[in-house]
């Protein structure tokens, strides 16, 4: 499975962006987004299963929402209010064939893409 994001850039605080993946196939499973800034490790940010059921990181949660259309076989991240902390790569994952369980677990996903970065000046 290929996983391609899209999206990113360079925004103001309180700016939106929306992120997109792009997947290769659709297979049942958890999706998700999960991010990385320079010097820290990966905080998963929310998850998606494959009945619709979403969990969010609190650090996001109010802020973002994870969808995903199955038939144009794509995810998103809407992300609004930005902060300046939210500046990080933010990648896509996926994890066949489970339920997702733990937020923390999708930075560990079997498929994830290269990233997108996001940038939120002061």
């Amino acid at each position: 499975v290929q996983l391609e994001e899209s999206g990113g850039g360079d925004v103001q605080t309180g700016g939106s962006l929306r992120l997109s993946c792009a997947a290769s196939e659709v297979i049942s499973g958890c999706m998700g987004w999960f991010r990385q800034a320079p010097g820290k490790g990966r905080e998963g940010v929310a998850t998606i299963d494959s009945a619709g059921r979403s969990t969010y990181a609190d650090s996001v949660k109010g802020r973002c929402t994870i969808s995903k259309d199955n038939a144009k076989r794509t995810l998103y991240l809407q992300m609004n209010s930005l902060k300046p902390e939210d500046t990080a790569m933010y990648y896509c994952a996926l994890q066949p064939y489970v339920y997702c369980i733990r937020l923390s677990d999708v930075g560990n996903f079997r498929y994830r893409g290269q990233g997108t970065q996001v940038t939120v000046s002061p």
